[in-house]
């Protein structure tokens, strides 16, 4: 695998994917970051399904820091891990107002200081409301698009990202994350990818073999 393979492909999913978006619904800063913590090991659809009830209970982190528990968790039943993401939106609210006066802060360093929020929730915040690109996101999707690829032979999120950041040159990885997960999502899917209407397939090391 070499940088220009890399570049070729990024490029590719540049120009097909100009401006890809999270499939999450939201209005603000503060809606967009408690999506992205709700959407851990759940659909994008699923979590749009809690939201609208979530946020007008508590349209901002003062209301939702001095949110009742089991209210919490009723609203967000329906997602994954619902227990322990609501007591993490609760401490996570708390930390926002107490230590940034409730603005979200843009970040790396001080997003992973939030309760609740890693490195992937970090850059996805940061690409979708600042258009930066402190890493690659890795996800399901993306890994898969990337090891069905050749960019990546591992399958440990940390590790993918370290092979991807070293073959795409920076100024693609704001867009790489989203348009993989697009591509991943509608063509090359999990079972049965479209590989003849695939962009990619001249550069997969996977086409029409899967």
């Amino acid at each position: 695998m070499n940088i220009n393979k890399g570049e070729k492909i990024a490029k590719e999913l540049k120009r097909n994917y100009p401006n890809p978006k999270t499939e999450l619904n939201y209005m603000n800063e503060y809606e967009l970051v408690v999506a992205v913590a709700l959407s851990a090991q759940t659909t994008d659809r699923k979590v749009n399904e809690v939201t609208p009830i979530l946020f007008k209970k508590y349209p901002g982190w003062s209301e939702l820091k001095n949110a009742d528990i089991s209210e919490l968790k009723e609203i967000i039943k329906p997602v994954n891990f619902y227990k322990g993401k609501a007591e993490r939106l609760i401490l996570a609210a708390e930390y926002i107002v107490r230590k940034h006066s409730g603005i979200v802060p843009n970040t790396i360093e001080q997003l992973i200081k939030i309760p609740g929020y890693a490195r992937k929730s970090a850059n996805v915040i940061l690409k979708e409301l600042w258009g930066k690109a402190e890493g690659i996101v890795v996800d399901t999707h993306v890994s898969r698009v990337s090891m069905r690829l050749g960019l990546t032979d591992r399958k440990e999120p940390v590790k993918i990202e370290q092979d991807l950041i070293s073959v795409i040159p920076k100024e693609y990885w704001v867009n790489f994350s989203g348009s993989a997960v697009l591509h991943g999502r509608y063509t090359c899917t999990a079972r049965k990818p479209k590989c003849d209407k695939c962009f990619l397939n001249k550069l997969c090391n996977s086409a029409f073999k899967v």
